[in-house]
């Protein structure tokens, strides 16, 4: 049986001006975690935008389960953006609001629900992600990684089938890091979400990704794409070589 496609990117320029990165074509399927990586400047976080729709790309089309999120009909892109949920580098969160509040967000926008229906909601996604206890604090009363977390639940309150994360792991610990890749997976685990992510952390990138893809800034191109594993040990070129050669080093040096 072939594996279901729920995003197509097709021969895409990315950019706001003039391109950062040129005829970018791949698809992500149904269920996995597939990472966007690569070095800084390369376009990674410029193409994550174009992918949830808040610029379009220069040239190219991009389809989220069958609808065209970057251009169409507007009924199509609302189509496309009721699929999925996004968590920002900064977390995002409204200071002002209690993490039920801030979870509350999105389905007094786009629901119908009563308040009881939302707040009992917005109570399971805190603890799908472990901060049903914390309903009631503000953002400020958080570590970095309970903010993550909370941005994550936010992101999951309309059960979207997608979810984007942008640097989840930016700013966090090691340990904290790893707890946030367990729960990545565990939400793939029993949500059956598939999870597109941005980062160049490597840990991470061995802990959760199906596969990857590697950006390229001076060649303005997609150089490598393949689980990482592969990539990491038949590396296509010098460039995929030298981005996995750190964590090689890494795990050399605390073997030795």
């Amino acid at each position: 049986m072939a594996e279901e496609t729920v995003i197509d990117v097709m021969n895409v320029d990315a950019g706001y001006d003039s391109p950062v990165l040129e005829n970018v074509s791949f698809t992500v399927r149904k269920g996995e975690v597939f990472v966007i990586l690569g070095g800084s400047g390369c376009g990674k976080s410029t193409l994550l935008k174009h992918m949830i729709g808040l610029t379009p790309p220069l040239k190219g089309e991009i389809r989220i389960m069958g609808d065209r999120i970057d251009g169409g009909p507007q009924e199509e892109r609302e189509r496309a953006q009721r699929r999925f949920g996004v968590t920002y580098q900064s977390g995002a969160l409204f200071g002002s609001m209690t993490l039920l509040e801030n979870v509350c967000l999105p389905l007094e926008s786009f629901t119908d629900l009563p308040r009881a229906a939302r707040a009992l909601v917005a109570e399971m996604k805190l603890e799908l992600v472990g901060l049903k206890e914390y309903a009631s604090f503000f953002p400020s009363d958080l570590s970095g990684g309970m903010k993550k977390r909370a941005a994550i639940a936010r992101a999951m309150a309309l059960d979207p089938a997608i979810l984007f994360l942008d640097e989840p792991s930016a700013g966090l610990d090691p340990v904290t890091s790893a707890g946030l890749d367990h729960l990545i997976l565990r939400m793939r685990a029993t949500q059956g979400i598939t999870v597109v992510m941005v980062t160049h952390e490597l840990a991470s990138i061995f802990a959760v990704a199906d596969r990857c893809i590697m950006l390229d800034k001076p060649s303005r191109s997609l150089i490598a794409e393949g689980p990482p594993a592969t990539l990491r040990d038949h590396p296509p070129n010098a460039v995929v070589r030298a981005f996995f050669n750190r964590e090689v080093a890494e795990t050399s040096r605390h073997e030795n």
